[in-house]
């Protein structure tokens, strides 16, 4: 099992000129202690049950940019993308700078985006909830579409009409930067990643219920012929143990789940400097994960 961390504070207690700094240490620190993935969220308002609107919040792609010029071995991306916030075929773009200037260290994470009030107050349009997962399967095909350098032709879609899917240069990662859609929705986002995705992620809510949305998701693999063994499992960790510092405590949690076939657990640093918590807890962390298989 990998280990990722997935960082959603940006209230740094030397202000706004600390941010940098520590961003950098967090990607630096990710890299020595073997870390898989480092993610950040993509929303412009601090979300409700992590602290106020009013709290620092960085644009997703700009920050994992800033990340790539200051790590060389985890891979970058956000759990998860707004399909609401870039139209796809510059999303396309955004993702593809992003996994050339990393040299093919980009994760595509989408899905199909929630939270109102920063739709509302920075005048995103937020189309009820049938029409968002609708742009998200356009939004999966454009995406793959310029991600094939044999088809720059058009794309018609309900929502998106592109002229031309013309994406050069090509993503250093082949055949693409892996999909990853996020949410556990039975009937429309697993089926989504059954269809189109390369990784789901779930919450880790209890191993009954992973086990049972993994279920869901072989189904979905069944209805579309897919190999279910082709899609990696990653899950977010939310329990106590590591911000307590009981790395024990941690691999214990997170054994049932990796037995259940997750891949990836996903950790939230605690506060708004991560680096010094990633070398602490998720140094230790990484080769204990990586001795539990399902």
């Amino acid at each position: 099992m990998e280990l990722a961390v997935h960082v959603v504070r940006f209230d740094h207690p030397a202000g706004p000129s600390g941010i940098g700094p520590e961003l950098a240490r967090t990607g630096e620190a990710a890299d020595r202690a073997g870390v898989a993935w480092l993610s950040v969220m993509d929303h412009f308002f601090q979300l409700p049950q992590l602290g106020a609107a009013e709290d620092g919040m960085l644009e997703g792609y700009t920050a994992l940019g800033y990340l790539a010029g200051h790590t060389s071995e985890v891979q970058l991306g956000l759990l998860v993308g707004g399909v609401t916030y870039r139209h796809p075929g510059l999303l396309a773009k955004v993702a593809t700078t992003l996994d050339v200037l990393s040299e093919g260290r980009a994760v595509f994470g989408i899905g199909a985006a929630w939270y109102e009030r920063e739709h509302q107050g920075l005048g995103v349009p937020f189309p009820p909830v049938a029409e968002r997962f609708e742009r998200l399967e356009e939004t999966l095909r454009i995406v793959r579409q310029m991600w094939d350098p044999a088809n720059n032709g058009p794309f018609d879609g309900k929502h998106y009409q592109l002229a031309e899917t013309l994406c050069t240069p090509q993503p250093v990662s082949r055949p693409h930067p892996p999909i990853l859609i996020g949410g556990g929705g039975e009937k429309k986002t697993l089926r989504l990643v059954a269809q189109y995705a390369d990784a789901c992620n779930l919450f880790a809510s209890s191993p009954d219920d992973v086990a049972h949305k993994l279920d869901v998701l072989r189904r979905h693999c069944d209805d579309v012929g897919r190999d279910y063994a082709e899609i990696k499992k990653t899950a977010m960790y939310r329990g106590p143990a590591l911000n307590d510092g009981d790395i024990d405590g941690f691999v214990d949690d997170v054994t049932a789940y990796a037995r259940l076939g997750v891949e990836q657990i996903n950790v939230v640093p605690p506060d708004s400097e991560p680096a010094g918590w990633i070398e602490k807890v998720c140094t230790p962390a990484v080769p204990r994960l990586a001795d539990l298989s399902a």
